[in-house]
């Protein structure tokens, strides 16, 4: 089923498999992208009009906002980006420029588009490498004006190339050589000309080949690439990486709260985080930026702001980028159950990872229901006393717990190991009591 097909409970659903919790959060990305399709489906002008309802979500670090966001433009397919607030700095000060947001966010679909449209030539691409091999391995005259009643011959190659009896054969090849990039070191602010720069220079170049000898296999391989980036056409490409990006991106905006200005407490540095509020309007607002690739009007991209607000609250952003914020989603830190829950459910939960990576050297792990509680439980404790970082915390801890067995697996002839509860407590209890070593430790 494609994305545009579905329902908000079906996307909720997928997100189910790799965030647990966070069910509002959940519900109101489903929302919003489910409003996409609905737009879709409006006839103009009206469809002009709709634009997308922008999300804030607020919670501690570790909870799943940046995930919801990334996993939620996987599904649909959707340009992505992630920016940290506090990398931009207003106009005029030495720092980033907000517009090179959507221009990343440009060159990410331009990226996105040639992937797809090289996959869908995929085997067209493959059928005229297997020509290009065939022409290579047949010796004899290229002469136009010379007969060549070989296309027996050519069967025959054909039949043994796809059967893969002359895989290891070597062969001399001539393939594109990549355009060699030309580095511009430009001041901030000034992206728009380095890259414009940077294309002139490029454009300059000849397109040159490179000779190279490789087996039959490698050759395949290398010659599928070529032939398939000779058929995509670039302007279809850019063309259709503006409309996506246009009409489907999602900018990730983090750390927005450390931008916000709390009232009465205005400061010199102060005046600029206010500055990056009053930049980011425009694109929240809908604007028009020029990329290397075109005008992007910013209109109905989805915009997805989070942050802790620990220090200020989303009244101390300035009232206009408020008002682009209308969805307000709080995430729920994380109990002992809910880190469980982390440690065993999604489809990449950690549990997995790590008995995958030992797997490889021979170690199967097994770990006990008792085992996961009580890393879920010291990692809560740490959590607590420590620093709330969330679900991060079980990355420290897990590095901590199984430590010894990494190091000492390929030599030690282990074949299993059981992670239960007195394990755990064997390799960590005494870090996670005293809590200077936990605060440097885990």
């Amino acid at each position: 089923m494609s994305m545009s097909e579905m329902t908000p409970r079906e996307i909720v659903q997928e997100l189910d498999k790799y965030i647990i919790g966070q069910s509002e959060a959940k519900r109101a990305v489903a929302i919003a992208l489910r409003n996409r399709w609905r737009r879709g489906q409006v006839p103009p002008p009206l469809h002009q009009e709709i634009t997308p309802k922008n999300i804030l979500m607020i919670g501690p670090t570790g909870v799943g906002k940046t995930e919801i966001a990334r996993r939620l433009a996987q599904l649909a397919n959707a340009p992505f980006i992630k920016v940290e607030a506090t990398k931009f700095t207003e106009v005029g000060y030495v720092g980033k420029d907000v517009e090179s947001i959507i221009r990343d966010l440009t060159e990410t679909a331009v990226d996105m588009i040639r992937s797809e449209r090289q996959v869908a030539l995929r085997q067209r691409a493959e059928e005229l490498a297997e020509e290009r091999i065939i022409d290579i391995l047949i010796p004899g005259p290229r002469d136009s004006t010379v007969p060549r009643n070989d296309e027996g011959t050519r069967q025959k190659f054909r039949k043994m190339l796809r059967e893969g009896k002359l895989d290891a054969q070597e062969i001399e090849i001539e393939v594109s050589a990549p355009k060699g990039g030309v580095e511009i070191m430009a001041p901030a602010g000034m992206e728009e000309m380095t890259n414009q720069l940077r294309d002139m220079f490029s454009n300059m170049a000849p397109g040159k080949t490179s000779t190279r000898r490789v087996t039959v296999s490698e050759a395949q391989r290398l010659l599928t690439d070529d032939e398939a980036a000779k058929l995509v056409n670039e302007e279809e490409v850019r063309a259709l990486a503006l409309e996506r990006v246009q009409s489907g991106g999602i900018v990730f905006i983090d750390e927005i709260d450390k931008v916000a200005v709390r009232a009465g407490t205005q400061q010199g540095s102060d005046v600029s985080r206010e500055g990056v509020q009053r930049d980011l309007l425009p694109l929240v607002e809908g604007s028009n930026v020029s990329t290397r690739y075109g005008v992007v009007k910013t209109d109905h991209i989805l915009f997805i702001a989070s942050g802790a607000f620990h220090l200020s609250k989303p009244s101390d952003l300035i009232p206009e980028l408020q008002g682009r914020l209308p969805i307000r989603v709080e995430l729920e830190a994380l109990s002992a159950a809910d880190l469980v829950r982390i440690l065993q459910e999604p489809e990449n939960a950690l549990v997995r990872q790590y008995s995958a990576l030992l797997a490889s050297d021979g170690v199967t792990l097994h770990f006990t229901q008792e085992g996961v509680q009580r890393i879920a439980e010291i990692a809560q404790q740490v959590n607590e006393r420590v620093e709330n970082i969330g679900a991060r915390r079980l990355h420290t801890v897990m590095e901590r717990l199984l430590e010894e067995v990494a190091f000492v697996a390929p030599d030690s002839g282990t074949t299993a190991l059981e992670v239960d509860a007195a394990y755990v407590d064997s390799r960590l209890k005494d870090l996670a009591q005293d809590e200077d070593l936990s605060r440097y430790i885990l």
